[in-house]
């Protein structure tokens, strides 16, 4: 008699450990295991359940009980519980600050490891797997390789029909299972509907469309990043479209600069959208509707001087000119305010829904103003323009948007949204609220930036002092880092201000698995080896000891090498240290000037035990190869952790930011590309930004590991 194992097809985690394991059972021992689907969230009360005659068991006991009656098939019995309850606690979740954990765990576990457990795929790697199968969330973040490790893995047991092929299974089924659907009583048919544990309110896998409409008024900083992997992010979770949408209508600030320096800021970031669209396309539909709302009473025109009308909001007092007729207000708007006259140009349109509501977004907004600067797209043909909380809701609902998601800043003007998309009738759109992203001691703002730059305290947008995606990435941040930082931190509600070491923390996840280790020494002390090599040789070593795949560098030994200043007067007269890769030596002589060495004399030791030795010193040859290197750090712009409103940032600025060291580097430096990421052994990881060219030296950034604290207070 053979096994036969039900599945509940709609069960909120589906059961893809159970599935995957019958396949390698059935792979060995053809029909060992009948595999039968119900078009049911559960089967008795659970999402699986295998029988046999009167024998019966559920859920996560059927990996065991199927590794039991057949061993050779699934192997790793003994070792795979722990696995099998980790995969169905820990990564069917859809938390994702709690499953960024969990996939940490497992991205750590699999360093260096093809598989869970041994040589093959075990019972271990179809419990996991599966389990991140049935978890809609993942899919987003194999593809995008968040965590490398896991995503490698992951593809390489993708490329087992034993594995993927379940998913065909399923869906075989489910299709067959909705052609068999039973007639309900008013004649029409039971349809399947889509099996999803949705975090978006009414998203159906498919349909669902989100948004990301960066003004072009700045460059992209690391606040709009998380936006834009967020909508990217919930559009491939329910496999839908992500649209990038220019929100241009404000011509004082917006330049072609700066759209097109988002879209290729998007572009490293791996985010394309499947359409790129402008709000100024839609300029004709929008004024349309204004005219609308001003002929149906639900819109007028106001001149109020504008420190009046604020202090009226304020205080809850009704404009004077809040009852002016329709047709006064179409004048205003359709022959004023559109050619841009001296009289259209004290005039504005705001809606009328309210002058005291206790919400003051609510207050009679502004929706149009006249403005004469010319467009960057339309030129001169627009005289005025719609304000951002008008122009959105109008579009989203245009442009099939499922979803808007906006930061939590925006949640007073949240019934304004839905206020317009009713007032107008227009197509509901679904607002999902997530926190911004603040940083400790740094300003988001682009006028604040841009004031930076304006005054020379920065070199422009892409300074690596500045949380600008080019800042970030030119101080080493890589895709994958920003990317993880963004996942982990989740659609969070939650408003923090963070420390950057969060964000660099998980940047070093990324590069020191791969950043090749080289050697550089500052203010540099001359030791003679007086049984040295008698002429300088190269030997091959790993540039990763733990990652040979990283490949080898050429280490010059000599008698005459350099030591950091700082390491050469902490060694005493005598005293036997570890030259690191290299072996023992002992001090012969030390020459000092006051408090400082200025040489050193030393023999091989090199029997010598490294255990025992209190010192483990980098070196560098002293030889003509050696590459000169300028070595940068920096401090935060602002000295402040948190403006409070009402302060003025400029006087919390860091008086000095921008720190220099100079020193030497081994030869392999001179074949560095500028952006290559790098260790300097016992100095930390650095970014090439420029090459050693016409006498200049090699100039590298440091970048922060998340844990290290500078000599300038800023947590590295």
């Amino acid at each position: 008699m053979s096994y036969t194992l039900t599945v509940a097809a709609k069960a909120p985690v589906v059961a893809y450990p159970a599935l995957i394991a019958a396949q390698f059972v059935n792979a060995q021992s053809q029909d060992a295991v009948k595999i039968e689907f119900v078009d049911e969230k559960a089967v008795d009360k659970a999402s699986a359940k295998l029988t046999k005659g009167d024998e019966t068991v559920v859920d996560g006991e059927i990996l065991t009980k199927l590794a039991s009656a057949f061993p050779k098939a699934l192997t790793g019995a003994e070792t795979a519980q722990e696995w099998i309850k980790f995969g169905a606690e820990e990564l069917t979740i859809k938390d994702f600050k709690k499953l960024a954990t969990s996939l940490e765990k497992l991205d750590s576990h699999l360093n260096y490891r093809s598989f869970i457990v041994g040589y093959k795929p075990s019972l271990a790697d179809v419990a996991v797997w599966g389990s991140l199968r049935s978890n809609g969330m993942v899919g987003s973040i194999i593809k995008n390789q968040v965590y490398i490790n896991v995503s490698r893995w992951y593809t390489l047991l993708e490329s087992d029909k034993k594995f993927s092929g379940v998913a065909e299974l399923l869906q075989k089924s489910v299709a067959d299972l909705k052609k068999q659907a039973k007639v309900k009583p008013d004649g029409k048919k039971e349809g399947h509907k889509a099996n999803f544990d949705i975090d978006l309110q009414d998203a159906v896998d498919g349909q669902v469309v989100t948004r990301f409409p960066p003004e072009p008024s700045g460059y992209l900083h690391i606040g709009h990043a998380k936006a834009a992997i967020l909508n990217q992010y919930f559009a491939q979770q329910y496999h839908g479209k992500l649209i990038i949408r220019f929100d241009d209508t404000n011509p004082s600030k917006e330049k072609t600069e700066f759209q097109d320096s988002i879209l290729e800021d998007l572009e490293l970031l791996g985010i394309k959208g499947d359409k790129i669209t402008y709000s100024s396309d839609y300029f004709d539909h929008m004024y349309d509707l204004a005219v609308k709302l001003i002929k149906e009473g639900k819109a007028y025109a106001d001149d109020t001087p504008l420190e009046k009308m604020r202090q009226e909001r304020m205080d809850g007092i009704p404009s004077e000119r809040r009852e002016r007729t329709v047709e006064e207000n179409l004048k205003i708007f359709t022959e004023e305010m559109k050619n841009g006259t001296e009289e259209g140009l004290k005039n504005c349109i705001r809606a009328k829904i309210s002058f005291d509501n206790p919400n003051k977004a609510l207050r009679d907004p502004v929706i149009y103003r006249t403005n004469l600067t010319p467009h960057h797209r339309t030129g001169s043909e627009w005289k005025m323009y719609p304000t951002y909380d008008f122009c959105v809701p109008i579009v989203d609902s245009l442009e099939g948007v499922t979803h808007s998601l906006r930061t939590i800043e925006y949640r007073d003007r949240n019934p304004q949204y839905e206020w317009f998309l009713k007032a107008l009738n227009i197509r509901k759109v679904h607002i999902w609220d997530f926190a911004r992203v603040n940083f400790v001691r740094t300003l988001l703002s682009k006028r604040k930036l841009q004031w930076m730059v304006d005054k020379g305290l920065v070199s422009n947008w892409d300074d690596p002092r500045f949380p600008t995606v080019r800042g970030v990435r030119r101080r080493g941040m890589t895709v994958e880092g920003l990317r993880n930082f963004v996942i982990s931190q989740g659609p969070s509600k939650n408003i923090i201000n963070l420390d950057w070491s969060i964000i660099w923390a998980a940047n070093k996840k990324v590069i020191d698995p791969i950043a090749p280790r080289h050697t550089a020494v500052v203010e540099p002390v001359k030791v003679h080896i007086v049984d040295g090599p008698s002429k300088p040789t190269i030997e091959k070593k790993p540039k990763h000891k733990k990652n040979p795949e990283v490949g080898e560098k050429d280490v010059i030994y000599a008698s005459d090498i350099l030591i950091d200043q700082e390491d050469a007067d902490s060694l005493e007269d005598g005293e036997e240290l570890t030259l690191m890769d290299w072996g023992n030596v002992i001090v012969t002589k030390l020459v000092k000037e006051g408090d400082h060495v200025k040489s050193i004399e030393v023999k091989l030791n090199l029997d010598g035990d490294f255990r025992k030795t209190k010192h483990k010193v980098t070196w560098l040859a002293d030889t003509e190869d050696k590459v000169e290197v300028d070595l940068v750090d920096f401090d935060h712009l602002i000295t402040k952790d948190k403006l409070d409103e009402g302060d003025d940032f400029e006087n919390f600025l860091t008086p000095k930011t921008e720190f220099h060291t100079a020193g030497v580097a081994d030869v392999n430096v001179k074949s560095f590309k500028v952006g290559d990421i790098i260790q300097f052994e016992r100095k930390g990881y650095y970014r090439l930004d420029k090459q050693a060219e016409n006498g200049k030296p090699a100039v590298f950034f440091t970048i922060p590991d998340g844990k290290t604290v500078s000599k300038y207070g800023a947590k590295k």
